[in-house]
């Protein structure tokens, strides 16, 4: 008897990589959307805050504190929706890629390619608003 457990292993139907790419991604997207909505939080509130700049100690103090409290806020929700976005971005192309592979001889040779393609096409269908923009313009035909 080992201590490795195979009933609970799942590497023979899907391979580790299928878990890293969307974890990675996602990471990495929670990294860029904090950076860049705490920057934007930033600039948004020097333009409110530009019509009545602090006079004293204290008020730089607190106009500071508050800049920073926004900026954190404002990083974390951002990087949390780009990490949302991105690990499940990678996790459709890993699960086209995955299912073209499945498919058999032919297609297990575009299966990147056929992923990167599906992939584009359902972050345009879902970034342009649904399926009803689709039909819309189907219909104008």
């Amino acid at each position: 008897m080992s201590n490795y457990d195979e009933r609970y292993d799942v590497t023979p139907i899907l391979e580790s990589r299928y878990f890293i790419l969307p974890a990675s991604a996602a990471f990495v997207g929670v990294f860029i959307g904090a950076v860049r909505g705490s920057r934007l939080a930033s600039l948004r509130f020097l333009a409110e805050n530009a019509h009545r700049p602090p006079k004293t100690i204290r008020g730089w103090y607190l106009y500071n504190k508050t800049k920073n409290y926004k900026r954190m806020a404002a990083g974390l929700l951002s990087g949390g929706k780009d990490g949302v976005k991105l690990g499940m971005t990678a996790l459709v192309w890993v699960g086209i890629e995955d299912g073209l592979g499945r498919c058999g001889t032919p297609i297990e040779d575009l299966k990147e390619v056929g992923a990167g393609v599906g992939t584009a096409g359902a972050f345009s269908i879902t970034d342009l608003g649904g399926v009803l923009v689709v039909v819309h313009c189907c219909l104008d035909l």
